[in-house]
């Protein structure tokens, strides 16, 4: 790859402590009336994934803002994973809408993503005009110390992580008691949450890291009554074939 090929930079949103936080963003070309678009990546993914990748050129084709940003701990943000949470993750999207992105928004969430975006929602009612959720996983740091065996429980009580091998990447999940404890104090699944915008889920049934069951519990804890729930049967977790692409755009 010659420089010229090369993917620019991101930019930088300085945050309080020292964290940075990389982002793109696209403006969206003046006088396009479209809300914004603002992608929210999965548990140790970053904003160069192919769904993230593919909303960018959606959506600079129709002229629509659009921007996409690592989490502290992800990417090429400041920090490390195993030292951060989901409250963190969930202040950092926050403040990348209010400080990155103007007017009506609409959030994609992607896994975690997806739990993300509600937090943000439930934050920022005003300024969030749909969501996506893709594979959404709410909750998910329940599911993930559920599924852990008993000598991966004991690592983190005794020494604050445990690393469980990823499907998806070379490099393990660091899965720590701070990830852990932390995320229990953001449970959304437990109660009604009053989001009223539109939302539609995309959910593969043969997701084998969220039960498609979730898009269906998810959606019934939604105040809004604009809620659709689209399954489809013989999909994965990752949603990034070219019909599943198709069907998110």
């Amino acid at each position: 790859m010659n420089s010229a090929d090369a993917a620019p930079a991101p930019a930088m949103l300085e945050r309080d402590g020292g964290v940075t936080i990389a982002y793109h963003a696209n403006r969206g070309r003046p006088g396009v009336a479209l809300p914004g678009v603002v992608f929210l990546t999965g548990l140790m993914s970053d904003m160069t994934g192919t769904k993230a990748l593919m909303l960018e050129r959606f959506c600079r084709g129709r002229g629509q803002a659009f921007l996409r940003f690592d989490y502290r701990g992800h990417g090429a943000s400041s920090g490390r994973f195993e030292d951060t949470s989901v409250g963190e993750w969930a202040d950092d999207a926050i403040a990348v809408i209010d400080r990155l992105t103007e007017g009506p928004q609409v959030l994609v969430g992607s896994s975690l993503g997806g739990w993300i975006m509600l937090l943000a929602a439930l934050a920022r009612p005003a300024r969030i005009t749909g969501l996506v959720g893709i594979a959404a996983a709410p909750d998910c740091t329940e599911a993930i110390w559920a599924r852990l065996d008993p000598r991966a429980r004991a690592e983190i009580e005794g020494h604050g992580v445990t690393y469980v091998p990823s499907r998806y990447r070379e490099e393990p999940y660091a899965i720590s008691r701070r990830l852990i404890e932390e995320g229990r104090r953001h449970l959304v699944l437990e109660a009604e949450m009053p989001i009223t915008c539109p939302v539609r889920l995309i959910h593969g049934m043969a997701d084998a890291d969220v039960p498609w069951e979730t898009a269906i519990r998810l959606a019934g804890r939604l105040a809004s009554a604009d809620v659709t729930v689209t399954l489809i049967k013989d999909a994965g977790h990752r949603l990034s074939e070219p019909p599943e692409l198709a069907r998110i755009e």
